[in-house]
């Protein structure tokens, strides 16, 4: 290298400006700053969390993320919360998305929050209100820990399914049984096929009784127990979940008022006017046997027949029922049957 290029390196090294440039070198802001967009490992604000454990289920990396309990003390009880492994979270922020507290217990960077109707809480229950049972005494929203997930709209009680946790508070707040349902979500066919085979049980079981009920006073009411014990049997031979079943049996004898129709050939004196009013079809008459024949199977149970017929074919009954104790192995489901209260065509 020739000496004048070594002094003119020389020279510039030397220069004040070239000196103080040095000294305060830094990168460019937009190469240090993290963009918004960076997601992070979650930050956890253990103050904000409620224990929904919504975050662990919708983690996708087994041991990523885990809800402790610090110890009690004398001034406060223990608080839940989530710490996050950082050896196994892959960052995706599913946890982030699903925490329902406002603020979130869970960020990280923008969290690539998603529209809240598309937000899906893990859950196998949902809870909806009976507005017909409810009473507007507002406990299951002061109850409720998840801001907005119950809401009042137009005079009725309502539950944001896409902010509900389905912890269960409003229904442990609810002073009027039946008012708030929680609904298994899972299982909705197997839990189809076993309130049908309740019902028609339950239903047979009343048919059965006919000879007893048909000559009941109008406030006269018929009292019989039914053993569950079969129909557990069948139901667990098509659901293994003891919880749902013993809820399905609960919504029944809790709600459901059954309508039973009985039918006596005897009295039937081919008159035809309840095959004519029949809407389902269910009543139809052979001429070959000269008889009126009913399907069960058809049958609405609207009543139609027994306010249509003069000779007092049909019979109309209204059978409640109740399960007591609240058990599969030891309950018993007490039917209570009265007659309807509806004029017939014999009066």
């Amino acid at each position: 290298m020739p000496m004048s290029s070594v002094i003119w390196y020389l020279y510039e090294f030397a220069r004040k400006s070239w000196a103080e440039s040095f000294a305060i070198a830094k990168t460019n802001a937009e190469i240090v700053e993290t963009p918004e967009r960076f997601r992070d490992f979650p930050q956890v604000f253990p103050e904000y969390c409620i224990a929904c454990g919504a975050c662990i289920a919708a983690c996708p990396a087994p041991h990523a993320i885990k809800l402790i309990r610090s110890e009690d003390n004398t001034e406060e009880e223990g608080r839940t919360y989530p710490v996050i492994n950082n050896r196994g979270c892959i960052r995706c922020g599913f946890c982030a998305e699903v925490c329902p507290t406002d603020p979130k217990t869970l960020t990280c960077g923008e969290n690539h929050l998603i529209r809240e109707d598309f937000t899906i809480l893990p859950t196998e229950k949902m809870f909806v209100i009976d507005d017909y049972l409810c009473i507007r005494c507002k406990k299951c929203v002061k109850a409720c820990q998840v801001e907005g997930a119950i809401v009042e709209e137009d005079n009725k009680i309502v539950i944001d399914q896409s902010k509900c946790i389905a912890c269960g508070d409003c229904l442990d707040s609810c002073p009027v049984k039946g008012a708030i349902k929680g609904i298994y979500i899972d299982h909705v066919q197997e839990q189809k096929d076993i309130i049908k085979i309740i019902v028609n049980s339950l239903e047979e079981s009343i048919e059965a009784k006919r000879d007893d009920i048909s000559h009941l006073l109008d406030d006269e009411v018929y009292r019989f127990d039914f053993d569950i014990g079969d129909l557990v049997d069948r139901a667990r031979s098509i659901l293994s979940d003891d919880d749902i079943i013993l809820d399905i049996f609960q919504k029944i004898t809790d709600r459901l008022k059954l309508r039973i129709v009985t039918w006596d050939d005897e009295k039937c004196n081919r008159c035809q006017l309840c095959v004519n009013e029949c809407p389902s079809g269910a009543i139809t008459y052979n001429e070959e046997e000269d008889v009126v024949i009913r399907d069960a199977e058809k049958c609405l149970r609207c009543s139609i027949c027994y306010q249509t017929c003069p000779f007092g074919v049909a019979g109309y009954y209204v059978a409640r029922f109740l399960l007591d104790p609240l058990s599969l192995d030891t309950g018993v489901i007490h039917v209570t049957v009265k007659p309807s209260q509806l004029p017939i065509g014999a009066d």
